[in-house]
């Protein structure tokens, strides 16, 4: 299977071929995981070929539960087995939870006081996009990784919520709040910290939360000494997205965003191989990766808006060499991008929906469908589903074309990226999570 499901998630967004080699880079088995990550199996917004979620749904159809969930999160759920996991926290950033619930039944079978903060740093003019609980999951056989960046990190036995270590002191000021989700290589989780004090990567050891690397962003700042509010207050060191790893010139690599830089990384060793630089910060969506030419994009942040591909075989500073195109028209700010058959799909928070060649990056066609986009689209059974910040779902058909297949209007809007699993929608709007199945 192109997606193969597996308990460490060696690489994502690749081919069988990568897959396998990735996995014995890594040296762990294969396990059975639905949707055991922010961007699913393959860290790309795509599900299994297996699965087949329903076109159309409302409040009164196709709704197989709903359930209401305590307090504030934007976390996407992850899927294993019968169980859902998300996290919470109070609206205050108080205190931070854990919640597992019945994946057939939506009952809440779990919900753990993780971590208590008596003076959470304010989320500021960034409340209106995030939460204190934005970080996604991360779920293998038998335990979940739960993060709430430089809040706390811990490991839970996933049948009876028992923490087996716990992690709070991990620095980081992120200033308008943590997002960047944790993803797994081998037997370890890695996790991102761009704050505007500091800006870096760690791996740890999955069986017992000890560093095993740190890797300090290298770009220099350069910006000492400004009157510039954003760079005093220090938004433009800070970014937000989920880095992704793939298999590259025969080499797992882990291929990240931060602020006025993207990287490829040896994910083994935290080693950089690789820098693009650029003037842009609080970068959100994550990397999608072209197996077949070895191209990533990236999106660089808020200010350019602006959307590279980038050559990953090549070392060093390759900001003058490695960039193939680059391309500023239409270009989302938050929700993550979409490669699908050699198209990039991209959802803007200004109603327009775009598709755009991933080889020359000219565009294909624009629409505009109305709404905010800040959740991440998938794509499941030949369809690509798009979840608006109003809860209204856009279902199309991916083509040179726009062809819409469906509109689902929902009673909340979508902060959180969805799950597939089992040929249901997991969907996760600010105040419930639902499980869309077809009966």
């Amino acid at each position: 299977m192109k997606h193969a499901f597996r308990s460490c998630l060696a690489c994502r967004g690749v081919t069988l071929l990568s897959g396998s080699l990735l996995l014995l880079l890594a040296g762990v088995p294969r396990a059975t995981a639905a949707w055991p990550e922010f961007r699913g199996p393959t860290g790309d917004g795509h599900a299994a070929p297996s699965e087949k979620p329903p076109l159309e749904w409302s409040e009164t159809t196709n709704v197989k539960w709903k359930t209401p969930i305590p307090y504030r999160g934007w976390s996407a759920p992850v899927v294993l087995n019968d169980e859902v996991w998300i996290t919470t926290a109070t609206v205050e950033g108080n205190d931070l939870y854990a919640i597992k619930l019945d994946a057939n039944t939506g009952r809440i079978l779990l919900n753990e006081k993780m971590f208590h903060l008596d003076h959470p740093e304010p989320l500021g003019n960034g409340a209106s996009m995030n939460s204190y609980a934005t970080p996604s999951c991360l779920i293998e056989p038998g335990r979940v990784f739960v993060h709430f960046g430089s809040l706390g990190t811990a490991c839970l036995n996933t049948a009876d919520g028992k923490v087996l270590w716990q992690r709070d002191d991990l620095p980081c000021r992120h200033y308008r709040g943590a997002s960047s989700s944790p993803i797994s290589f081998g037997n370890t989780v890695i996790l991102t910290f761009d704050g505007v004090d500091q800006q870096y990567l760690v791996a740890l050891d999955k069986d017992t939360g000890k560093t095993v690397w740190r890797t300090d962003r290298s770009v220099a700042w350069n910006d000492e000494g400004s009157s510039d509010p954003m760079v005093r207050d220090g938004d433009r060191r800070k970014a937000h997205s989920t880095p992704l790893i793939v298999s590259a010139n025969g080499a797992p690599q882990m291929i990240t965003t931060g602020a006025k830089a993207a990287y490829g990384y040896d994910p083994r060793t935290g080693k950089e191989l690789w820098r693009v630089q650029y003037d842009d910060w609080s970068a959100a969506p994550v990397p999608v990766f072209d197996a077949d030419r070895g191209v990533a994009f990236i999106v660089t942040g808020l200010r350019l808006v602006e959307m590279l591909a980038v050559r990953t075989d090549l070392r060093g500073d390759v900001t003058d060499t490695a960039v193939v195109w680059s391309q500023r028209r239409r270009v989302g700010k938050y929700a993550s991008p979409l490669l699908v058959d050699g198209l990039i799909y991209i959802a803007g928070e200004s109603s327009f929906l775009a598709c755009i060649d991933a080889a020359t990056g000219e565009e294909v066609w624009t629409e505009r469908v109305g709404g905010k986009f800040a959740a991440s689209p998938v794509y499941a059974d030949g369809r690509i589903y798009f979840f608006s910040q109003e809860g209204v779902t856009t279902v199309i058909k991916p083509g040179r074309t726009f062809e819409l297949l469906a509109r689902n209007t929902l009673d909340d809007g979508f902060m959180a990226s969805p799950a597939v699993s089992d040929n249901a929608l997991f969907l996760r709007t600010k105040s419930h999570l639902y499980r869309i199945q077809e009966p």
